[in-house]
């Protein structure tokens, strides 16, 4: 196994990504590679919030009854455990984080979106959280996502394609060497 050069989890992944994009600019993409504490958003606010509802209990009453009822239908049975570690080593990479919930076989993450587009999860960095949880019997993750007027599920399972991710990853790696001497959170190159 090779020695760990670079830590990465899924949301700086997917922020590398939107900076790719052209919606997010330079430098408040290095400030969150550095990790400068930045308010919580009312959005974020509202999806932890939700989550926290939907497998806590906290705060229900904030939410339609409807829409807490259909995501919990979603969710792994028996619900094994909640807020998940993982990693997952990818050559000189680890990658890891957290999932929600997980059950015997499947995994799930919840989300809250203003503007669902199906199939948008095809590309998530968490679907990286599928080879992390292979060795615990998990076999398929699910996104359960709201827009607090409808759930939707998008299911993948050990064989969904993790070339973009890959890809992106190695991308990522250039950017940060490119860029070293901006990055004063050492812990993204493993030490």
């Amino acid at each position: 196994m090779e020695t760990i050069r670079y830590r990465f989890y899924p949301s700086l992944l997917n922020l590398y990504g939107r900076y790719l994009d052209g919606k997010l600019e330079y430098e408040d993409f290095i400030a969150r590679i550095n990790r400068v504490p930045i308010p919580t958003t009312e959005a974020q606010a509202r999806g932890i919030s939700f989550e926290n509802a939907v497998i806590k209990g906290i705060d229900e009453d904030l939410y339609d009854y409807s829409i807490l009822q259909k995501v919990r239908a979603l969710l792994p049975r028996p619900m094994m455990r909640t807020q998940v570690y993982c990693e997952h080593q990818l050559g000189n990479v680890l990658f890891y984080g957290y999932v929600d919930v997980i059950g015997k076989t499947l995994a799930a993450d919840i989300k809250t979106t203003s503007l669902y587009v199906p199939g948008c999860f095809a590309q998530s960095h968490q679907n990286l959280y599928l080879p992390a949880l292979r060795q615990k019997g998990i076999r398929s993750l699910r996104y359960i996502i709201t827009d607090f007027k409808g759930v939707y599920q998008e299911d993948y399972d050990q064989t969904v394609d993790l070339s973009f991710q890959k890809e992106q990853i190695e991308l990522f790696c250039g950017f940060l060497e490119e860029h070293r001497k901006r990055i004063t959170d050492i812990r993204i190159f493993g030490l």
